[in-house]
């Protein structure tokens, strides 16, 4: 008996048990791994009908797995809901173009791993583009040393000529757009505005507001925009489900509001420190402009 002890307690020393991680069950990423390959039909009956590769979006998503420490402990309705918003948006869920982040976060409610789907800067300028009335979009960061200047009201003035050099800090961030009818709008916003908004973002000091700080600034400052402007429906929606939860896979659970749920962002390793991203980026996408014509991304 004794001898048989001392194996045993000897083989689960060098044989440790799974580690347990939410609600007690074994790391998921080999069951999410295998979640996403039974997704694949889901995932083409989704994409519209400009975004023709449910393969490529399958891979990233499995790519992300490998990738981002803790997605892969997250919950199986949480991240299909996420790929699910992703394919039915036609945005690519990985940070490779920015059009889509999955980010893992704590949900101290039901203490589990969710994901929680960031729209990226080039997403929401993408869904832009698919109105019809889109005629123009950009946004810029100003600094310090650039000629700027604004004003609002029945005549508005938008001027902004940047430093040749030494361009200084960055003091606001602007985004305009243009319609097809003629009409225009725009919104500044100062570094003090920008950083209220971050503040009250969970993942504020993780994933892209971490990583890619301007975009995400630009990304506010286009969201304000987007108040002023007529809407795509998917564009509409993208805005109704950035930094929210969905965990109904059902092509009805887009139309359903997301949940906005406290919990803590998981802190994301340096990006010199991460895989590279998903290979063999599509011609029409690679080095996507910041406002691209309707032809050259739409």
């Amino acid at each position: 008996m004794s001898t048989n002890l001392a194996e045993r307690v000897a083989a689960r020393r060098n044989h440790p048990p799974a580690r347990q991680t939410t609600r007690g069950a074994v790391a998921q990423q080999p069951n999410l791994v295998q979640f996403v390959q039974s997704m694949r039909g889901e995932i083409a009956r989704a994409l519209p009908a400009h975004v023709a590769n449910p393969e490529r979006i399958a891979r990233i998503a499995l790519t992300e797995l490998r990738r981002v420490e803790h997605l892969a402990e997250c919950t199986q309705e949480s991240f299909g809901g996420a790929l699910m918003t992703c394919a039915q948006l036609g945005l690519e869920p990985g940070g490779a173009l920015g059009e889509a982040y999955l980010l893992p976060f704590w949900n101290k409610r039901v203490r589990a791993y969710e994901v929680q789907l960031v729209i990226g800067y080039q997403g929401m300028i993408r869904l832009f583009w698919q109105h019809p009335a889109a005629a123009g979009l950009a946004a810029h960061t100003v600094h310090e040393n650039d000629e700027f200047e604004y004003e609002y009201g029945l005549d508005p003035v938008l001027r902004h000529k940047p430093a040749r050099s030494d361009r200084g800090r960055p003091t606001d961030y602007y985004a305009v757009a243009k319609m097809a009818n003629g009409g225009s709008a725009f919104v500044v916003m100062s570094v003090e505005d920008v950083e209220a908004i971050r503040q009250r973002s969970k993942s504020r000091d993780s994933g892209p507001w971490a990583t890619d700080y301007d975009a995400m600034a630009r990304k506010t400052v286009i969201r304000q925009l987007f108040k002023l402007l007529p809407k795509s429906p998917e564009l509409a929606r993208a805005v109704a489900h950035d930094e929210g939860v969905r965990r109904d896979l059902s092509p009805e659970g887009l139309d359903t509001p997301p949940d906005y749920i406290e919990g803590e962002v998981v802190e994301q390793a340096p990006a010199d420190e991460q895989q590279a991203a998903v290979e063999d980026v599509p011609a029409e996408f690679a080095g996507w402009p910041e406002a691209a014509e309707p032809n050259e991304g739409a």
